[in-house]
């Protein structure tokens, strides 16, 4: 299955790939916005989705670790490395500046900024990674755990939260996994 995204509204559109030709052109119609658009078969302008930019489950780019992203309901998994500092996670939206660590979903109980990763380094100079809440609508989950409001949580590698109906986990890189 492969998913297109509308110019208009950004909203995704999930089509059988297999059923058409390379250099096949198709129409689609956004069910969100009505907007009209064509494609190409076997040739994209869009950038590619993280999934396809990393797709190995320990996809890192700076030793932070990352987090593999699993959508429950509509099965699509992505691997996001994680930076030092903030990593303020949510919702992909075009041009939404406060979100750095954005997950493609059409999840809607995933808010635009839904919860953040804080990642430095202890005394010792091992990483630390500290999860909490945006506030978000929906909550964030650790351990069927909702968080509190103010609360902060350190997760370490393999720990599985949840926002919305998505979960996610928290990959480190074999150094730090010490």
């Amino acid at each position: 299955m492969k998913r297109v995204r509308c110019p208009k509204c950004d909203n995704f559109i999930t089509f059988d790939e297999t059923q058409y030709q390379p250099g096949q052109s198709l129409v689609f119609q956004c069910p969100e916005c009505n907007k009209q658009f064509g494609i190409r078969m076997g040739v994209s302008k869009l950038r590619n989705t993280q999934k396809e930019e990393n797709p190995d489950e320990n996809a890192e780019t700076n030793g932070c670790g990352s987090i593999v992203v699993i959508e429950n309901v509509f099965h699509y998994k992505q691997v996001i490395p994680l930076r030092m500092g903030d990593n303020v996670i949510g919702r992909y939206m075009k041009g939404n500046p406060r979100c750095n660590t954005p997950i493609e979903t059409v999840d809607p109980s995933v808010d635009i900024c839904h919860c953040v990763i804080q990642v430095s380094r202890d005394k010792k100079g091992r990483l630390r990674h500290i999860l909490r809440d945006g506030p978000s609508n929906t909550g964030t989950f650790v351990d069927n755990q909702i968080l509190g409001d103010r609360e902060r949580r350190i997760i370490t590698d393999g720990t599985l939260f949840t926002i919305g109906a998505t979960s996610i986990i928290l990959r480190l890189s074999q150094e730090d996994n010490v």
